[in-house]
């Protein structure tokens, strides 16, 4: 047996659809080696789901290095428990996202302690677990290759989706053997309002290659997408009403008040219409937007509206009572954490209230379930039952996801496509997107990444799918 047929890696998803995201990738080395890495490791949002955040289909203390995407708790938020079940390897990320990390784990941790002071069960992991984990943060510079094993080296690459965000090209190499070369998309965007997105390196799009593509988005195009949250406010606005806008902590939350500091400025808004900004998590990022920097361009540091103000648990009471027309942006982004669940029980059941929401919201959560509930019936929000008066809307227009026709010319720049692997979507989702790259980019092969499978990949693309069977 040649080495080439024994030089080979297997991928599997530990996450069927868009949260949770997680993927176990084990490489098999010729000289009989095994090498194991995770690519993030995230929550479980969607309520069905929960119990999967207490499952780790994979010995931890086996993992020799984890290597992240991005510092979205989707994935990142389970880090810590896998460190809580003995993982103490090194953990590879981009500067920023290591200045980010802190602030997003520990938030993490105080969400989760006070969910599972409610059910009356254990935290997933503890103040100790999260610490350990910050303790093996290793700062990588964009377009800088490392190596993180004798065979293996990672590049992080500039990615659009978040302030820190990567792309992540990993090279395996063997004496003797073509390299096995992987890229991991995490969640893509080609933009970003903050800062400008830098093209991938030539030498990456000439080598055979494997990509683990994300298909939130993958079922509509970017000129599919209808632009409604400015008139939105300005309607409720006009009808002397409170607009409450869900948003991210990150990345979402400073691009919502950036496009009202652009309403101001055009005069589509009132400077005299108070804006108000609640989330601690929110704020902090926002401080570190304008004091840090981060990776923002330096004239996007000034993108604060005017008369805003920053809210604390002091005056949320006042808010509340306060029946003047006025904008509310809060956490968390799908309703369901956070200080929404102060404002939503109140708002939602006045008439001349806007519920706006301005991204995803995953199934379960409470934007999902407002969604799903007509004007005049009852919803129940933060435990209250609560009749639907309020109008709730949504948009997807300033998601920080690209859409399946940006995706797809990201993947036409790879001159030697062996393989797509279609992950982090719903299912009907990943499959029509799965089948437009078929027929668009036309790769070697194109597989639906899931718990189901392993596919097993060498220098030449898919060499053949394993049922399940963890190592």
């Amino acid at each position: 047996m040649n080495k080439s047929s024994r030089f080979y890696v297997d991928i599997m998803a530990m996450h069927d659809e868009v949260t949770g995201s997680c993927h176990l990738v084990i490489v098999k080395l010729p000289n009989g080696e095994t090498v194991r890495f995770v690519v993030d490791c995230g929550l479980f949002q969607e309520k069905e789901s929960d119990e999967l955040n207490t499952m780790l289909p994979f010995k931890a203390e086996n993992v020799n290095f984890c290597l992240v995407t991005h510092v979205h708790v989707d994935h990142i938020g389970r880090l810590p428990y896998m460190v809580r079940n003995g993982f103490f390897n090194p953990i590879y990320a981009t500067e920023t996202t290591c200045k980010l990390l802190p602030l997003a784990l520990n938030d993490s941790l105080r969400v989760l302690s006070s969910v599972s002071k409610r059910k009356n069960v254990h935290p997933l992991y503890s103040e100790e677990d999260v610490r350990g984990t910050l303790n093996l943060l290793k700062p990588c510079e964009y377009g800088k290759t490392i190596q993180v094993h004798e065979n293996i080296k990672v590049t992080f690459i500039s990615n659009g989706h978040l302030v820190g965000a990567a792309l992540i090209y990993v090279q395996i190499s063997y004496p003797e053997c073509e390299d096995i070369t992987l890229m991991f998309t995490g969640d893509y965007n080609n933009k970003n309002t903050f800062f400008d997105v830098a093209p991938i390196p030539q030498w990456m799009l000439e080598t055979p290659l494997t990509v683990i593509q994300e298909s939130t988005y993958g079922n509509i195009n970017s000129d599919q997408v209808q632009k409604c949250f400015k008139e939105n406010i300005k309607k409720c606005l006009d009808n002397d009403g409170t607009v409450v806008v869900l948003v991210f902590s990150l990345g979402r939350s400073q691009e919502i008040l950036y496009e009202l500091k652009n309403m101001q400025q055009a005069g589509e808004l009132d400077v005299a219409i108070p804006i108000y900004f609640d989330g601690k998590l929110a704020i902090r990022y926002t401080e570190l937007y304008i004091k840090d920097g981060l990776d923002i361009k330096p004239d996007m540091r000034d993108f604060l509206p005017e008369n805003l103000t920053f809210v604390d648990k002091g005056i949320r009471g006042e808010l509340l009572e306060d029946t003047h027309k006025k904008i509310i942006v809060t956490t968390s982004g799908m309703g369901s954490y956070g200080p929404a669940q102060t404002y939503l029980p109140e708002y939602i059941a006045r008439k001349n209230a806007l519920i706006q929401f301005s991204g995803y919201t995953a199934e379960g959560t409470l934007g999902s379930r407002l969604k799903n509930t007509e004007t005049g019936d009852m919803v129940e929000v933060g435990g209250l039952m609560t009749r639907k008066r309020a109008d709730v809307e949504y948009t997807t227009e300033y998601s920080a996801h690209a859409k399946a026709d940006e995706m797809i010319e990201f993947l036409k720049q790879f001159k030697n496509l062996k393989l797509v692997l279609v992950n982090h979507g719903e299912t009907n989702v990943k499959n029509i997107f799965a089948e437009r790259i078929i027929d668009e980019v036309e790769p070697k092969r194109v597989g639906l990444l899931g718990r189901e499978y392993f596919f097993r990949v060498n220098h030449r693309g898919l060499v053949k799918t394993l049922s399940t069977k963890f190592k």
